[in-house]
């Protein structure tokens, strides 16, 4: 019973609590980003996301687990791709650049949406420690929803960008960039742990919030 209570005791309740926030934001940013991809897919005649269940905003439906481990430790991470049939589409090059950008717009809009609704707050509600948790907590996951949504549009396979870059390449230069596309997450996480590029990108990720807070506050 004593170890119990000296374990309670050096429990840091305040890091648990912003580890849990912490999670809440990186489950709505991946969720909504994923079913956008699956709905996006659904509009242009893909069937495929609906019939595995993936137009939902079920985060477990949508969460790889050691993803959401670097998402949480190390600010990169990724969720569990939606399925594409791109033989659905009309166009399958077309579609599947239309299918993954709506990923990365969808978090440009929860970002705005999530910043409107810290307006509201700053300019409603009589302060208190907790409405000034939640008005943190939404600039928090506004930042992040910004931050997945940049990531994602860089034109590295297996990242959105690679795909809406695909739409303008020829088609054998298409299929080239998508053969490499297994090589790509392990690129990814050695310029994650190298931090090569992250400088460009946490200042493309500010001048993006501050332009959305210039714009709605």
């Amino acid at each position: 019973m004593h170890y119990l209570e000296n374990l309670f005791r050096q429990l840091d309740f305040a890091s648990m609590g912003a580890l849990g926030l912490r999670l809440v934001s990186v489950f709505l940013c991946l969720t909504v980003h994923e079913t956008c991809h699956g709905a996006a897919a659904y509009a242009l005649g893909d069937p495929t996301a609906k019939r595995m269940h993936r137009l939902s905003l079920n985060p477990l439906r949508h969460i790889d687990w050691f993803g959401l481990a670097m998402m949480v430790l190390c600010g990169f991470g990724w969720a569990k791709p939606v399925p594409v049939d791109p033989r659905y589409f009309k166009k399958p090059k077309e579609g599947m650049a239309l299918t993954a950008l709506a990923g990365p717009v969808s978090n440009f809009v929860l970002a705005v949406v999530l910043m409107l609704g810290a307006r509201v707050i700053y300019n409603h509600v009589s302060y208190t420690e907790l409405w000034q948790q939640v008005f943190t907590f939404l600039l928090n996951t506004a930042v992040l929803s910004i931050g997945l949504g940049l990531f994602n549009l860089i034109p590295l396979p297996p990242l959105d960008g690679s795909k809406v870059l695909g739409a303008l390449l020829s088609d054998r230069a298409y299929f080239t960039l998508m053969r490499y596309e297994r090589y790509g997450m392990l690129v990814l996480i050695l310029l994650s742990f190298t931090n090569i590029g992250g400088g460009l990108l946490s200042r493309a990720i500010m001048a993006v919030y501050t332009g959305l807070v210039n714009l709605i506050f």
